[in-house]
């Protein structure tokens, strides 16, 4: 049977998709254009005339899975419950012990972004995303009177640091630490920014 055609959407999330399954095999600095076509057996030709580069296939690839992480932020955080729950469930889902996927890719856009500055451009872009959407959910549960945070912005530079930092500890550094101590400290900073008491967060996934 022929190759089936595919649409150049289709075959755009195609190689986007395996850009990022090369991408944490190799590494950003060393995954080829050739491993993403042989990943799928096309050319390499191919891969080129979707994307123009090595850089632009990258980037792309970084944008295509942090974009799919933000969408299910976004669907954590527009749940029709209270806020303290909402911050609660999304912090722990971005831990790097909870299910996000994207943390080996994230680090490999940091180092990348060092030498690449449309890449460091597009990282930057998508971090800001990431902290806007804490910070809607964390003033409007400061309105509200769920909790107290005095400057909503702030807290979520500083949870999205702590988490990150973790995230490079765990992912450099696996078996470090407990899955366990890491979501006891991701409570213990979640429930210090947002001014509440440790029991009464945890008390939120009862």
């Amino acid at each position: 049977m022929g190759r089936v055609r595919r649409s150049v959407p289709e075959r755009r999330e195609e190689l986007l998709t395996a850009a990022v399954e090369q991408i944490g095999q190799h590494g950003a600095a060393a995954v080829r254009i050739a491993d993403v076509a042989a990943a799928l057996g096309v050319s390499n030709a191919l891969v080129l005339y979707h994307f123009a580069s090595k850089e632009q296939l990258v980037a792309a690839a970084f944008t295509h899975a942090a974009d799919a992480d933000l969408a299910h932020l976004r669907r954590l955080l527009g749940r029709r419950t209270s806020a303290l729950r909402r911050l609660r469930t999304a912090v722990r889902w971005y831990a790097p012990t909870g299910q996000a996927k994207g943390w080996r890719l994230w680090i490999e856009a940091w180092s990348a972004s060092l030498r690449d500055p449309a890449l460091r451009e597009v990282s930057r872009g998508l971090d800001q995303q990431w902290k806007a959407a804490l910070t809607e959910v964390i003033a409007e549960g400061t309105a509200s009177g769920e909790f107290r945070c005095e400057d909503p912005a702030s807290a979520a530079w500083r949870l999205t640091a702590f988490l990150d930092g973790l995230a490079v500890q765990m992912t450099s550094y696996e078996g470090t630490l407990s899955r366990a101590a890491m979501l006891e400290w991701t409570d213990d900073a979640l429930a210090r920014e947002l001014g509440v008491d440790r029991a009464e967060l945890t008390a939120t996934a009862r």
